[in-house]
């Protein structure tokens, strides 16, 4: 080694050395025995889950349904409806004849019962009206005339009886002066039959002078009559003309308000032709359509339920359209107690139709496993995390709820999400 050389000092590893003790048999025990009892607990926790996962072929978040439970009471089975407001009373005026209209009102104004609502100016008619009260005043003066005529020919008659009883008086006075003085033989046998002549016409004149005058009065009274009847039947057609020029001043049939004007002021109308229609506001009904599929279910009188806002109103069916129109039935409610205040007409409103009640059945709320499942089949989720395909039957459904007929118990939780992803399996795991 030569001059100036140096050497460095490596040190071993001896420091880090740990001078390890060597175990006791109590120690390796404990070790063993802690090992062994995490490795039970897992296999507690780990077995159960591995057994559901290799009984169930399918396996669905839970998150992803929607679970229900099973509960008894009271189903309600109903559908619902959207619905229009229709005024129950809303009668069309007609023209009563043909001629020229004048409107005293406008579209919208409010009207009472009885109110003028258009004059028709019908020349024709009250000139009809005029003549026939013309016709009625001769008759009447004809039937009186007739009166006095009859009084007139009855005291005739009268007269003519009369004189014909002083006749007959005479002449029975004669039969007797003649008898007396043809026993004495004061007169001539001659004279004493002509006598008994004359007492005999004169019954014969008093006879037929009664006859006379009873047939007279007959056949009197007869034309008294005719005359009577002629003069009523031309009374009717008077009225009738009268009725109808009064009906040219058309007039509201009900309280409401004046809906669309079918007419121009001071227009030419035709008979019969619609002028004008009236709203009656305090008489609303509700119009609805119904899917044809209910159609069957629906009976006059069932109980609904009109939505007004947020508030509530009763009212009863009470009428079911006998057609279908584009798979739709056209019903009418009818307000049962109190009419709803500021209803218009054609509003929409939410109405419920009540078609059954059932008490203390099993219901679930509705879902889409109703519709992939047809109905009939259902998924019953246990405590084990488990769906268990199960065979049901659904019997009455409302809008919310579906009546549970057999297949389920109450308490229990049911899939009612589509059961779609569940591929017919008869046990799927849900994974929480």
């Amino acid at each position: 080694m030569t001059e100036g050389t140096w050497f460095m000092k490596i040190h071993d590893t001896s420091a880090q050395d740990v001078v390890i003790e060597k175990k006791t048999g109590r120690t390796r025990w404990l070790i063993t025995g802690g090992v062994a009892i995490v490795l039970a607990l897992f296999a507690f926790w780990a077995v159960p889950a591995v057994q559901r996962w290799a009984g169930s072929s399918v396996s669905v978040p839970l998150d992803r349904l929607r679970i229900a439970t099973v509960s008894q009471g009271d189903l309600v089975r109903d559908v619902s409806v959207q619905g229009r407001v229709v005024a129950a009373v809303s009668p069309t005026l007609f023209a009563p004849d043909q001629g020229t209209i004048t409107l005293q009102v406008e579209a919208g104004s409010e009207v009472q019962q009885g109110q003028v609502l258009a004059v028709l100016e019908s020349p024709e008619l009250q000139n009809r009206l005029q003549q026939e009260q013309a016709t009625l005043d001769r008759l009447s003066v004809e039937l009186d005339r007739q009166r006095i005529e009859t009084r007139q020919k009855i005291l005739d008659n009268q007269k003519n009886i009369d004189l014909a009883k002083v006749a007959l008086v005479a002449a029975e006075r004669e039969r007797r002066r003649a008898e007396s003085g043809w026993e004495i033989e004061a007169i001539s046998q001659i004279d004493y039959e002509k006598t008994k002549d004359d007492l005999e016409n004169a019954q014969l004149a008093h006879k037929h002078a009664v006859a006379d005058a009873e047939l007279d009065e007959e056949r009197l009274s007869f034309e008294l009559q005719t005359r009577e009847l002629e003069l009523g039947r031309q009374k009717f057609l008077v009225e009738d003309l009268e009725r109808q020029v009064d009906d040219l001043n058309m007039r509201s049939p009900v309280d409401g308000i004046v809906g669309n004007l079918l007419v121009d002021q001071k227009a030419s109308v035709a008979d019969n032709q619609a002028v004008m229609a009236v709203v009656d506001l305090s008489a609303f009904e509700v119009e609805a359509q119904v899917p044809e599929s209910y159609a069957d279910d629906l009976g006059i009188g069932m109980g609904a339920e009109v939505l007004v806002g947020n508030d509530p109103y009763n009212g009863t069916l009470v009428s079911v359209s006998p057609e279908v129109i584009q798979n739709q039935v056209t019903t009418r409610i009818r307000f049962s107690e109190i009419t709803p205040p500021g209803l218009r007409q054609n509003q929409r409103l939410t109405t419920r139709i009540l078609m059954e009640k059932k008490e203390g059945v099993l219901t679930l709320p509705r879902g889409q496993f109703l519709d992939s499942g047809g109905g009939r089949v259902a998924y019953v989720l246990g405590d084990d995390g488990v769906a268990r395909r199960r065979s049901i039957e659904i019997g009455a459904r409302s809008l919310s709820q579906v009546e549970v007929a057999s297949g389920l118990e109450a308490g229990e939780s049911v899939v009612i999400s589509s059961i779609d992803a569940f591929r017919g399996a008869d046990t799927v795991l849900v994974n929480k």
